[in-house]
C-alpha cells in the first residue's frame, strides 16, 4: 500500500501493514523515528512529515431513533466556520480543518499525537431523510447532526382543481 493510501490510524501511530514489510529489507522492517514509524518506501517516516494534502477520516456514530438518524463525532478544537456539512436524501458529507496554533518549536515536542489539518467523511445514510428539516448541532466539540426520516407512509390528499 502506498504512502498516500495508508489510512488516518495507520498515519496516526506510524504502523504499516503486513503487506507492506513484505517489500521491505529486514533491517528496515523496524526502523522508527522518534514518534514515527516506517513507510512505505522502507525509509523512517513520521505522520507529521506527510504532505498536508492528505484529509484524515472523521470518526462518527451513526444511530437512528423512530424518527431520525443521528450522527455525533468530536471536532474539538474547530471552529464551525472551518466546518462544511453537505447533505442529500442519502449522503451525509462532513469536512473540515483544524488548525495547529503553534507555540513551540518541533524540536521541544515530547509527544505530538494528536491531528492537525483537514479531515473529511462521507456517510451512506440507510434510509431518505428530511433535508430540509436537518439540523447541525455542536456542544463542548461534539457535532450532532439531527436527520429527520422522510415517511414514506404519510399521505395527503390532492385536491382536484378546475380549469
Amino acid at each position: 500500500m502506498s504512502k498516500d493510501k495508508r489510512s488516518f490510524f495507520e498515519r496516526l501511530t506510524g504502523t504499516v501493514r503486513m503487506e507492506e514489510t513484505q517489500d521491505l529489507p529486514s533491517s528496515a522492517k523496524f526502523a522508527t523515528k522518534k514518534n514515527g514509524g516506517v513507510g512505505a518506501n522502507g525509509e523512517a517516516s513520521s505522520w507529521m512529515d506527510e504532505e498536508t494534502e492528505q484529509e484524515g477520516e472523521l470518526t462518527v456514530d451513526v444511530y437512528q431513533t423512530p424518527e431520525m438518524i443521528v450522527i455525533k463525532s468530536m471536532i474539538a478544537g474547530v471552529r464551525p466556520e472551518d466546518l462544511d456539512i453537505s447533505i442529500t436524501r442519502d449522503i451525509v458529507t462532513v469536512r473540515g480543518k483544524r488548525e495547529e496554533e503553534r507555540i513551540a518549536k518541533d524540536d521541544d515536542y515530547f509527544t505530538r499525537e494528536l491531528y492537525w489539518g483537514s479531515f473529511s467523511r462521507t456517510i451512506s445514510l440507510p434510509e431518505e431523510i428530511d433535508v430540509d428539516e436537518a439540523e447541525a448541532i455542536e456542544k463542548h466539540g461534539l457535532l450532532i447532526l439531527k436527520l429527520p426520516k422522510l415517511d414514506k407512509k404519510r399521505q395527503s390528499k390532492l385536491k382536484v382543481k378546475t380549469g
